[in-house]
This record gives structure tokens, sequence and C-alpha cells, in this order.
């Protein structure tokens, strides 16, 4: 089963995602992680990705979408990844689609976890004690925020037409956000 969960920074994809990632016995793939992975490496990716997430931008399609297509094509993950934080953009759908459809994979379930930015904020500023997160910050996050509703409208106009597609509250509890997507999974 592949999925994907959508939602802004601090919605509790992750969390989500390693509960999936746990009960499917799947794989998680977290935009986030690899692109941290490359910066703690500090490869040449690691540092535009720095940049940008400095500024509160998100990484080129370009970046993405190559560190992605070496997941996909990993035969051991066929059909077990859920994709969190990707796709952020249009054309990383579009080349998602393209990907699954050459490894003749499919979308099963798109969770859209939407929260607003308050509860985000606070959200994160645990997280960042919790963590300790160097791109947790507040004017960061906010940024980020703002960039992510702004970016990812086309992706979840694109995607919100499927009859896999799923809207949750996520400012509701953790635990009441799991038996939502497990509602749908009925694994």
């Amino acid at each position: 089963m592949n999925i994907i969960l959508f939602g802004p920074p601090g919605a509790g994809k992750g969390t989500q995602a390693k509960y999936l990632v746990k009960k499917l016995n799947a794989f998680h793939v977290s935009t986030g992680e690899i692109l941290r992975s490359e910066i703690k490496r500090n490869t040449e990716i690691g540092k535009k990705i720095i940049h940008n997430m400095n500024d509160g931008k998100f990484v080129s399609d370009e970046i993405v979408n190559n560190l992605i297509k070496n997941i996909i094509f990993d035969i051991q993950k066929k059909n077990k990844l859920i994709f969190d934080g990707y796709p952020r953009s249009l054309t990383q759908a579009k080349n998602l689609n393209k990907l699954l459809d050459e490894t003749t994979q499919k979308i099963n379930f798109i969770f859209f976890l939407n929260v607003n930015k308050e509860t985000i904020l606070n959200r994160i500023e645990k997280r960042k004690v919790l963590e300790n997160r160097s791109d947790d910050n507040t004017d960061t996050i906010i940024k980020r925020y703002d960039t992510y509703m702004e970016t990812t409208k086309p992706v979840l106009d694109f995607y919100s037409k499927n009859q896999n597609f799923v809207e949750i509250d996520g400012s509701l509890e953790i635990d009441e956000i799991t038996r939502k997507i497990d509602t749908f999974i009925n694994v």
C-alpha cells in the first residue's frame, strides 16, 4: 500500500507516517529527513538545501525528484511507501505519478491533515524543545507555513478530485487522527 500524507510543517505527518510504517511494514519516505541527511553529510545538495530552508523556501523540484526516484525504483520498497512531505508542488505530483506508472504502482490513499497556523505554531514550540530541530524557529515556520499553503494548493486541488483523497482535521489529538486514518486503511 502506498500512502501520501499532506499537511503544513508541524501538522503531524511524521507522527502518522511512523505509525503507518510500523502497522503496514512499509517505508517512510520523508523528504524532510532525506533533505536533513544531505545537510548533515554536508553535500553540495545539502548546502543548497540549508540555504533554501533558512530562507523559508522549499528545495527545488529537480533536487527532490531525483532523491525520490531512487526510493521509488527500489524493488524492496514497491507498494510499501508512506510519503511524508512529498509531493509539495504540481511538478512533483506529476513526477510521482510518472514514476509510479513506470514501476506499476499507485497511491492507495491521500490524507490531508488540515491544521491552522496558530495550532502549528504551538506544536512547533513544543517540537523545538523535544527534538531540537534547527529548522524550528518561529519566523521560519511562519514563512514555511505560508509558502506551504500557497504552493501546495494546486497539489491539493490536483489530488482532491481522487476518490482516495481524505481530509482530516489535523488539530485533533494524535490518537484521534490515527483512528480516522485506520478507518480508511482497514488493515
